[in-house]
């Protein structure tokens, strides 16, 4: 892992430890990765529960309840996956949190409307995902380290704005006190 990833890791460690949440993952192209990232930091089983590898189709169906429907209309490379991936990691392992990643890693598999390098990363609750799409053809390896990047930032960002959200709850209730 890089320098950055670690940063990022270690934040994401603090942030979880002060919330006393968890999280899990679920992983498709970046094939535990992302879990590899988590748990980087010494402490991460007080906040991280596991991983689900959904390589196949039949296993974002069986385990995470992904949509038959979405995944034969729309392909597993899709945003709607994505955030399907991340609500049925958090009911699966009954987490407060939730990152996913599906996508087209290459170097073959891609397609004119979903290119090699396409990934879609989607983290957050049951009730609150966001989601970002990864573009770019690196190659494989580095396709797999951006989008696990990516994807650490993306729920890094995730936690912070729900700190900020909390911030300005609190001052709103203490304006109306």
């Amino acid at each position: 892992m890089d320098f950055e990833g670690k940063i990022i890791s270690r934040e994401i460690s603090q942030l979880l430890w002060e919330k006393e949440k968890t999280v899990a993952t679920a992983e498709s192209c970046t094939g535990g990765r992302i879990a590899e990232a988590i748990i980087a930091v010494p402490g991460a089983s007080k906040y991280f529960k596991g991983g689900i590898i959904s390589y196949v189709n039949e296993v974002k169906e069986r385990l995470l309840g992904v949509s038959h429907e979405v995944l034969e209309e729309k392909t597993a490379v899709c945003e709607e996956v994505a955030v399907e991936m991340v609500k049925g990691a958090c009911k699966a392992l009954q987490t407060d949190y939730a990152i996913s990643a599906t996508g087209v890693a290459g170097p073959t598999g891609g397609t004119k409307d979903i290119p090699v390098g396409t990934i879609w990363l989607a983290c957050g609750t049951i009730d609150h995902v966001v989601t970002c799409k990864v573009e770019e053809d690196h190659g494989r390896d580095i396709n797999l380290a951006i989008a696990t990047n990516r994807a650490m930032n993306l729920f890094c960002e995730f936690l912070k704005s729900e700190d900020a959200e909390e911030v300005s709850a609190d001052a709103e209730s203490d304006v109306k006190s």
